[in-house]
C-alpha cells in the first residue's frame, strides 16, 4: 500500500454520506486527523478535490486552527498549560522538569513516536493549576515530581 493508498483509503469512507461542499472542509480535516493521527499533506490534497477548495485555501485552514496537526504524534501527546493560573502557580517548572524527563523540547515528538510534548496557552483547569494533559487526561494541582511521576507510571 504506497503513501497516497494509505490517506485515501480512510478518507473515502471519511467522504460517505457527505456532499463535498466547502463548508465541510473543518468536520473532514477532524475526521481526517481522528482516523490517522494527525492531518498529512495528501490529505489535504484529497480534501481540497473533494470540496473544491483550493488547496492552499485547505492548508490555510489547517494551519490556522491549532487542533489540527500536520506532523505525526507521538502515542502519548503532552500538553503543558501556559495559562495565568498555571503560570503563577509554577508552571514553568512543570515544563522545565517534563522537557527533562522526557528530553524533549517544546512542540518535539521523539524518535520513538512515544510522546510528543507541546505548551498550549490554556488548558481550561484553572482550578487546578499548575496542570498538563496526557492523551485527553488532566493531572492537576503539581509540582515538578507529581510531574515527572506520570511519565515513569507510562514506561
Amino acid at each position: 500500500m504506497t503513501e497516497i493508498d494509505a490517506v485515501e483509503s480512510p478518507l473515502r469512507e471519511i467522504f460517505a454520506g457527505r456532499r463535498g461542499e466547502p463548508a465541510e472542509v473543518i468536520p473532514l480535516l477532524q475526521a481526517a486527523q481522528e482516523r490517522l493521527g494527525y492531518v498529512p499533506r495528501e490529505a489535504l490534497r484529497v480534501i481540497a478535490r473533494f470540496t473544491g477548495v483550493p488547496e492552499s485555501k485547505v492548508y490555510g485552514v489547517a494551519t490556522f486552527y491549532a487542533q489540527f496537526k500536520l506532523t505525526p504524534m507521538g502515542r502519548h501527546h503532552v500538553m503543558i498549560c501556559r495559562g495565568t493560573a498555571c503560570h503563577v502557580r509554577g508552571g514553568a517548572r512543570i515544563l522545565t522538569a517534563v522537557k527533562r524527563e522526557l528530553n524533549l523540547e517544546e512542540q518535539q515528538t521523539s524518535p520513538d513516536m512515544k510522546y510528543t510534548l507541546e505548551t498550549v496557552a490554556c488548558i481550561g483547569a484553572c482550578a487546578l493549576a499548575p496542570c498538563l494533559v496526557v492523551n485527553k487526561k488532566v493531572y492537576g494541582r503539581l509540582n515538578p515530581q507529581k510531574a515527572t511521576a506520570i511519565f515513569t507510571q507510562k514506561e
